[in-house]
C-alpha cells in the first residue's frame, strides 16, 4: 500500500521549523488530535532515538503515541506511530525539513507501514490522511506565529 506523502512550505528557517515540531510540539498540537481529548493535555516528544511520544492529562495519565527512530536535527526525525492503538499496530512517520534559503523551509511528511494493519489498513490510512491534512494547518499557523514574534510583528 502506498505511503501518505505531504509536502508544504513554511516561512521560517530550517532550524526553527525542526525545533517547533520536535521540541515544542505541545505549543501547536490540537487537543482534538489526542487520545484523551482533554483540554489541558500536554503533548511530549522526547528528543533522541528511543524517545517516547505521548500525551499526559492534567490528572497525570499518560497515553503512548510512538517512539523516535531517527533524530537528525535540523533535517529529519522519524518515529513509530500508534496513537490510540497498540504498539504492535505502529506505522512509520518521517518528517524532513529542507532549507529553501535563510527564512524558508519545505516540510515533507511520509507516513507508511500500512501493510502491518492487514484488513484495517485502508480505513486507518484514510483516517490518517484526513488527520494529517488538518494537523498541517496548525503547524503552519505556529510557524507564522514564531516568524511574526521574531520580526516583532505580534
Amino acid at each position: 500500500m502506498e505511503p501518505l506523502n505531504f509536502s508544504f512550505d513554511v516561512s521560517c528557517p530550517q532550524e526553527r521549523a525542526f525545533d517547533l515540531w520536535a521540541n515544542r510540539i505541545d505549543t501547536w498540537w490540537p487537543t482534538d488530535h489526542t487520545v484523551s481529548g482533554s483540554k489541558d493535555v500536554k503533548v511530549v516528544l522526547e528528543s533522541g532515538v528511543g524517545g517516547r511520544i505521548y500525551e499526559r492529562t492534567p490528572e497525570g495519565e499518560e497515553h503512548d503515541w510512538g517512539e523516535i527512530t531517527a533524530w537528525e536535527p535540523p533535517r529529519q526525525l522519524s518515529y513509530l506511530w500508534h496513537i490510540g492503538s497498540d504498539r504492535s499496530d505502529a506505522t512509520s512517520v518521517t518528517v524532513r525539513f529542507l532549507s529553501k534559503g535563510p527564512s524558508d523551509t519545505t516540510v515533507q511528511i511520509e507516513h507508511d507501514g500500512w501493510e502491518r494493519l492487514g484488513a484495517r489498513a485502508v480505513e486507518r490510512r484514510n483516517r490518517n490522511s484526513d488527520g494529517w491534512q488538518s494537523l498541517v494547518t496548525y503547524y503552519q499557523a505556529a510557524t507564522s506565529s514564531i516568524t511574526n514574534m521574531t520580526e516583532g510583528k505580534q
